[in-house]
């Protein structure tokens, strides 16, 4: 493995973003979707339009379609904005990028950046839009932990494969 790991150009670090915030998301639309149907018995349409309703307000409940496509957009632009960070820092940093270059330490970036993303989404992000401050009941200690498999792994492991010029990553 190269030692050095050198700083990624602009192109490399644009494809690694785009790759990145793809397969990002596309990963936790999907998590996001089932946990919502098969485990908390709730629906689709519903899961989407809740997302709606944080960001746009509570009117998104009872949008229909359009609602839950607004969900859809905010999910996109907030899986874009956690992987741009990460892009970014990986980009900047030497020293992540020897760590992320390892599998164990892709794993242990993950392992913290998945429970960050989620405690500034539910202490910070959430109640500012909302109003509201955060409720610790299960399923918010579920999104902390789920956030590691569900979002990070996803993110760290492609921003590693497609940011780190290492042939063998």
């Amino acid at each position: 493995m190269n030692d050095t790991l050198p700083p990624p150009d602009r192109p490399t670090i644009a494809r690694a973003l785009l790759i990145t915030w793809l397969v990002t998301a596309a990963w936790d639309f999907l998590c996001a979707s089932a946990l919502s149907v098969f485990v908390y018995n709730g629906t689709f349409a519903g899961l989407w339009r809740g997302v709606a309703a944080t960001a746009f307000g509570q009117r998104m409940l009872t949008a229909g379609t359009a609602g839950v496509l607004a969900g859809m957009g905010a999910h996109l632009s907030i899986a874009f904005t956690w992987s741009a960070i990460f892009i970014a820092a990986l980009a900047a940093s030497a020293g992540l990028r020897r760590i992320v270059a390892r599998p164990g330490g892709a794993i242990a970036v993950a392992c913290v950046y998945g429970p960050v993303i989620w405690l500034v989404m539910s202490l910070g992000l959430i109640p500012f839009l909302t109003g509201r401050p955060p409720s610790f009941t299960p399923r918010w200690w579920v999104q902390v932990f789920a956030h590691i498999p569900f979002v990070t792994l996803p993110l760290v492991w492609t921003a590693r494969r497609t940011l780190l010029r290492d042939p063998a990553v």
